[in-house]
């Protein structure tokens, strides 16, 4: 008996596991390594998690001062993020039993603002910036890919808002990606849309599964499950589509890799979500309803 596409690509997954796999890459241009737009210098300790955790694509930062000193200036009602740095107090203390005097140095927190040199500012000139809005590659739709995106019979809505993540929000039923032309490659765009798309067939109004009706914690049991069953949702959509390259299967596998680590490593669990993501699969392709309506007219 022929092995479905089903089963193929859930085999060369567990066999790149097996392998020991490449680390998982973010399939898009932008956003990166926050950095100070005048010194070129990275951010670093906690104000890389202050800043990179902002949905902005670029990652270019600037004080208002620095707004002001590169010809542009913050736009009105922005809100800056805080930047954390230390300053050191010297002071002198005498040592009660032998009278000696010590130099202490004492840590105080302090923190400035600062605001995205692109989409929280304007006039701004400077090189970095002209270097970064360097022409996008044109996209090229894929015809099978759209087919399959525009099969979602209850979809949900789609936005390429230019953020510099990828995610499907249960409260507004909308999936939300970086713009097109910032991808690496076609495929790699499908691939980020079609894990999104599988998340929101997971909707209450859907296949109401729970990682997707009652979100957990960040990384939770039920977290790392759903996020299982939305790479193989991608992979089983791309297979659909006739999208196939070693590079796609490396990222999903690492990608799963990544989450079987939070499950303790049981690679059963891809087979798992390999269901669960079929009838995903079956759900956006509109076959579900298909084979209602075959029901009701026997």
């Amino acid at each position: 008996m022929a092995k479905s596409v089903y089963e193929i690509v859930t085999e060369r997954i567990l066999e790149k596991l097996e392998e020991g796999t490449v680390p998982w890459h973010k399939p898009w241009a932008g956003g990166g390594c926050p950095k100070n737009l005048v010194s070129g210098k990275a951010y670093r300790g906690v104000n890389v998690l202050l800043l990179g955790s902002q949905d902005f694509t670029s990652p270019y930062w600037v004080t208002f001062k620095q707004a002001k000193q590169l010809g542009g200036c913050v736009r009105k009602g922005e809100k800056g993020t805080p930047c954390i740095f230390w300053k050191f107090l010297n002071r002198d203390t005498e040592d009660a039993v032998t009278g000696e005097t010590e130099s202490l140095k004492i840590p105080l927190v302090r923190y400035y603002s600062v605001f995205n040199a692109v989409e929280q500012c304007d006039g701004i000139s400077h090189p970095r910036l002209e270097a970064q809005a360097e022409e996008p590659t044109p996209f090229n739709p894929i015809e099978a890919a759209e087919a399959i995106v525009a099969s979602y019979p209850d979809a949900p809505s789609i936005a390429q808002d230019g953020r510099a993540s990828a995610y499907y929000r249960p409260s507004t039923d909308s999936i939300h990606t970086p713009k097109r032309e910032t991808f690496d490659s076609e495929a790699h765009y499908y691939a980020t849309l079609f894990h999104e798309m599988t998340h929101s067939s997971g909707h209450e109004f859907r296949l109401g599964r729970p990682g997707v009706m009652n979100p957990t914690r960040y990384g939770s049991h039920e977290y790392s499950q759903e996020e299982l069953v939305a790479e193989m949702g991608a992979a089983f959509l791309l297979a659909e589509a006739g999208i196939d390259s070693d590079s796609l299967t490396d990222n999903s596998a690492a990608y799963v890799a990544s989450w079987l680590k939070a499950l303790k490593n049981d690679p059963k669990l891809v087979v798992l979500a390999g269901a669960q993501a079929q009838k995903a699969v079956d759900h956006i392709t509109g076959r579900e309803f298909e084979a209602t309506l075959e029901a009701k007219a026997a």
